[in-house]
C-alpha cells in the first residue's frame, strides 16, 4: 500500500514542480507564517486535531465531513494546531480543505500529505500552510535533509515522522526540531502506542515531540504525556465524535 501511496505521491509532485516558479511567486504575496512549534509548547499536553475523511486502514471515516465545521469545533475545543490531510487518491484530502480550513480558524495548520520534493512545500505555503509533514520512511537520508532546509527557507516547521528508533536518529541526523512518532506501523497499519513510549528516551531534550496516531481517549493521551510528549495528534477518533469540541476538551485535560 505505501507503494501505491507514493506512486501516486510521486505524479503529484512532478506536476507541483513544474509550477515552482508561481508558486514562489504566490509565497511572497502570503500573509505570515503561524508558528506551529510555537503553538505546541504552552502547558500540559498540546492537541493537534485533524481533518480526515478517510484513510486505507479505517476506510470511509467521514463522506459528507464540513472541514470548516469540525475545524471550528477543534478550536472552541482548545485545539492547539490543526491537521488537514490534502493527499487526494487514498485519504480523499484536498489543498482546498487546506485552504478554507487555514481562513476559518486563529492556530496553525499542518499539511498532512506524502512530500517527495521542495516544490509541494512552496505549494503547501502558497495554499495557506504553516507546516509540513516529512515522513523518514518515505525518505532517503539527502532528501530528507534537504526537505528540512526548503522547509526553512519556506519558513515553515517541518514535522518529521519516525515509525522507529532507527528513523528517530534519522530524524534527528537530518537537523528536525519536531520530531513525530508515529505509533502506526506503515505496512500492516496497526497501531500501537507502545511504539511512542519505546522511542521516547531516544528524542533528544531540544526537539519538541508529537505522539502520532492509536490515541482514542483519555487514558491514551495520558499514557503519551507521561512519556514526556509535548503533544498529541489525534483523527480519526475526533472525526467520528459526536461533539469533537469536547473530546478535544477531554483529551487535552487528562493527567
Amino acid at each position: 500500500m505505501l507503494e501505491e501511496i507514493l506512486t501516486s505521491a510521486d505524479r503529484r509532485a512532478a506536476v507541483t514542480a513544474r509550477n515552482l516558479d508561481r508558486l514562489v511567486e504566490e509565497v511572497a504575496r502570503a500573509g505570515d507564517v503561524r508558528s506551529f512549534r510555537s503553538a505546541l509548547m504552552g502547558d500540559g499536553l498540546a492537541v493537534i486535531a485533524e481533518i480526515k475523511r478517510r484513510s486505507p486502514s479505517a476506510g470511509v471515516i467521514s463522506a459528507d465531513m464540513d472541514p470548516v465545521a469540525h475545524a471550528r469545533a477543534y478550536e472552541r475545543g482548545g485545539a492547539d494546531a490543526i491537521s488537514v490531510l490534502t493527499e487526494p487518491d487514498f485519504f480523499n484530502g484536498s489543498l482546498e480543505d487546506l485552504m478554507a480550513v487555514r481562513e476559518a480558524v486563529s492556530i496553525p495548520v499542518l499539511r498532512k500529505d506524502f512530500t517527495r520534493n521542495g516544490a509541494q512545500i512552496w505549494e503547501a505555503r502558497a495554499a495557506g500552510a504553516d507546516a509540513v509533514l516529512l515522513i523518514v520512511a518515505a525518505l532517503d537520508d539527502t532528501t530528507l535533509r534537504e526537505l528540512v532546509g526548503v522547509a526553512g527557507d519556506v519558513g515553515v516547521d517541518a514535522i518529521v515522522e519516525a515509525h522507529s528508533l532507527d528513523e528517530v536518529q534519522r530524524a534527528t541526523a537530518a537537523g528536525a526540531s519536531i520530531i513525530g512518532v508515529n505509533n502506526r506501523d506503515l505496512t500492516t497499519f496497526v497501531t500501537d502506542l507502545a511504539v511512542a513510549e519505546s522511542a521516547a528516551g531516544a528524542l533528544p531534550a531540544s526537539v519538541t515531540t508529537i505522539a502520532e496516531s492509536g490515541v482514542s481517549d483519555p487514558e491514551g493521551a495520558r499514557r503519551m504525556r507521561l512519556a514526556g510528549y509535548d503533544a498529541i495528534l489525534v483523527g480519526e477518533a475526533l472525526v467520528r465524535h459526536p461533539d469533537p469540541a469536547a473530546f478535544v476538551a477531554l483529551l487535552k485535560g487528562a493527567r
